[in-house]
């Protein structure tokens, strides 16, 4: 770690929690390395969160909260509502207010090496949570999933719904030619382009043979990225492509890979206002997804979007907090990956996390029975 950090003597408290996290420090045998012994509750952890728009990052903050305060934290978690400059003053605020750690979801991942590079002056280290930053040697620890093998789900998801594969993803054999359009995350999201590389290249295949067509023939990240994620340039597009392409509704369209929930809605909304129906089972083309959001989940159950990917993000949580702890403690935190995420300036070290693709048949698995979602609130489509 880097040097001014101080050293932490754990209480009872950060102890039990740290017991969860698989650390072997503990009250009567406190880390040491001549610094100052600082009880758990005098250390803050600085959480910056991109925003408070998507239910996945306020589910994401929450946990991280709550994990942190049973750790025996005190905590600082702020929600930048996709503004760019508004993060980078909430970080600078939490330097200034003599934050300890700082885990940061950033908006922009190119954006806050000036923040960050006056946290490493400080002594303070930071965990990138799910986004890379780049462009600065000042982030110590990544947490994240395995982006590109979300992007293969994604494109299996695709896959399944069109039924080229499987649910066990063996192939299935199936010749018919069919025709898909394909949708990007933000690009300046550093895990956008992991996700849209491990679907293209697991689509690669079908595209190869002529089984499969994008039938604008819009395929470079840069053409089909949709900025922010945002629903409504999901639906815009969506619409675009369907007066342009698609004679207004009346030429078949089979499939759309989506990388976001959230694109997944904007998608359908300009599928089903072109007359495509209002289910699968109607003529509406199959959807992928990603995050297991709740209004999502409700459309996969009732037949309207096909899959999506679940990113325990409690997982994710988790993870963040072991590594707020190995720092604390004056150790660095259990890396599993230590050659894919360049930013440019280093290879970060990182810890992958795994996860898994939720259609109709699944969900009962694996967002009911795990506790993520209750089916009240899927069949509801609303999280208490």
């Amino acid at each position: 770690m880097r040097n001014g950090m101080r050293t932490i003597a754990l209480t009872g408290a950060l102890a039990l929690g740290l017991g969860l996290a698989g650390c072997s420090s503990n009250a009567e045998e406190p880390a040491s390395n001549g610094g100052e012994e600082v009880a758990a509750s005098d250390i803050t952890v600085g959480v910056a969160m991109p925003t408070e728009t998507s239910e996945r990052w306020i589910a994401d903050g929450d946990a991280v909260k709550s994990q942190l305060e049973e750790a025996g934290y005190d905590v600082d978690l702020q929600y930048a509502n996709d503004d760019i400059p508004r993060q980078q003053q909430q970080l600078d605020q939490m330097i200034t207010n003599g934050a300890d750690i700082l885990i940061v979801a950033s908006i922009d991942g190119t954006a806050l090496a000036t923040q960050l590079e006056n946290a490493a002056d400080k002594g303070i280290p930071v965990i990138a949570y799910d986004r890379l930053i780049n462009g600065t040697e000042a982030v110590d620890f990544y947490v994240t999933f395995d982006n590109y093998q979300v992007g293969v789900q994604q494109a299996q998801t695709l896959l399944q719904g069109l039924g080229y594969l499987d649910a066990e993803n063996a192939d299935t054999g199936l010749t018919d030619k069919k025709i898909i359009e394909v949708f990007a995350g933000s690009p300046d999201d550093n895990n956008a382009p992991f996700f849209f590389n491990g679907a293209m290249e697991t689509l690669k295949p079908y595209l190869d043979d002529g089984r499969l067509t994008i039938g604008s023939g819009q395929d470079d990240f840069d053409t089909v990225a949709t900025l922010r994620w945002d629903q409504a340039t999901a639906q815009k597009r969506m619409e675009d492509l369907i007066t342009s392409t698609y004679s207004g509704g009346s030429k078949p369209l089979d499939g759309v890979l989506s990388p976001y929930d959230g694109i997944s809605r904007g998608i359908i909304t300009a599928l089903e206002n072109a007359g495509y129906g209002s289910t699968i089972e109607e003529g509406l083309p199959i959807v992928s997804g990603q995050d297991a959001e709740i209004a999502s989940v409700k459309m996969i159950q009732d037949g309207v979007q096909f899959g999506t990917i679940f990113k325990d993000t409690r997982k994710l949580a988790t993870q963040a907090v072991e590594a707020a702890s190995a720092y604390a403690e004056g150790t660095e935190p259990e890396a599993n990956d230590t050659e894919t995420y360049d930013n440019g300036v280093k290879v970060v070290p990182s810890f992958l996390l795994e996860s898994d693709i939720v259609t109709a048949g699944s969900i009962q698995s694996l967002l009911v029975d795990s506790g993520y979602w209750t089916e009240e609130e899927i069949a509801a489509g609303v999280a208490e």
